[in-house]
């Protein structure tokens, strides 16, 4: 199969096209390298600079290529920037995710994958969260995920592209090759390692008096290969017939900062001092997603479930590229 990548220089992205090629398919990567790296591209998958927004650009990489499929994960996604800038949100995401639709059924692609987001779900009224929890985006970033999954399911009624959302939390790890470098990073896991590489003095947990077992924060954290084998199962369900379907993803457990911190002390051997600062508004207490339907209908389940081998893997990748893909 073929597949179309967009923010295929991303982290997700990246790691993504990495398991795609590794499993036979052919790749096209399409990325503005606002937050990827060309660096981050594996070799074989044809490289494509362009922007969404550019509708000429998505045109012209569709029908040169003609995919089978579309992996979309390139958009703005940083919940509170989409708090301070919402119409950055609110515009850019929704009208670049439907340059990109538009396209895509022109050209009959079969199958269209949204990388989506748990952020939907601000406030659930069940733990672990499955698909059928009500949607309440918590920032304009959520929002603009739901808007484009309200988007494809006209697609698939007006134009029979099938597609599937894959909503989770927090992207976790790395591979050998390929890790997060996000400028400005704001991810817990990759902020600790930092310290550990010299990089931060310390690391700052926003709130101890929460109600969980240590007063921290306790949330979902998956390893980006399971995320990116997720991605795939899905295409390959589509592009063999299967009807278009939403799936929460989650490790099965969430970690709290606490245990982060402590779990990247142990990996690291490094103290990562560490201080107690106010609370952010909006965290809630817990927040960990259910897997059981995509489980049960695609047989995924995560390969790296464990804290400690998240953080492995991660800290091995930094450690080879402590400044990130910067030569």
């Amino acid at each position: 199969m073929k597949i179309l990548v967009t923010g295929g220089a991303g982290y997700i992205g990246s790691i993504t096209v990495e398991r795609l090629i590794k499993a036979g398919a052919e790749v096209v990567v399409f990325d503005n390298l606002y937050q990827g790296h060309e660096d981050a591209v594996h070799p074989d998958a044809i490289f494509v600079k362009g922007d969404l927004a550019d509708k000429t650009a998505v045109e012209t990489v569709i029908s040169a290529h003609k995919p089978d499929g579309i992996m979309h994960f390139a958009s703005y996604t940083l919940v509170g920037e989409s708090v301070e800038k919402p119409f950055m949100y609110l515009r850019d995401n929704i009208v670049n995710g439907l340059n990109l639709m538009e396209s895509a059924v022109k050209h009959g692609v079969k199958g269209f994958i949204l990388s989506s987001t748990a952020n939907l779900f601000d406030d659930p009224e069940q733990m672990p969260i499955a698909e059928t929890e009500r949607i309440v985006p918590g920032s304009p970033y959520g929002e603009s995920k739901n808007i484009l999954e309200r988007n494809l399911y006209w697609m698939d009624k007006l134009y029979d592209m099938r597609y599937a959302c894959l909503r989770y939390f927090n992207a976790c790890g790395a591979t050998e090759e390929r890790g997060e470098d996000h400028d400005p990073e704001t991810h817990l896991i990759p902020l600790v390692l930092e310290v550990a590489l010299g990089q931060r003095e310390k690391i700052t947990i926003f709130g101890d008096d929460y109600n969980t077992p240590d007063g921290s924060c306790v949330r979902d954290y998956i390893h980006i290969v399971d995320l990116a084998e997720a991605h795939i199962l899905a295409m390959n369900a589509i592009l063999d017939g299967g009807e278009s379907r939403k799936y929460n993803l989650g490790n099965g457990r969430g970690f709290s900062v606490k245990e982060v911190i402590e779990t990247a002390r142990e990996v690291t051997g490094h103290p990562i001092p560490a201080e107690i600062g106010p609370r952010r508004a909006g965290d809630p207490d817990i927040l960990i997603a259910s897997s059981e339907t995509i489980n049960h209908e695609l047989g995924w389940k995560p390969k790296y479930p464990e804290l400690k081998t998240i953080i492995q893997m991660a800290w091995d990748w930094h450690q080879a590229h402590p400044h990130g893909y910067t030569k």
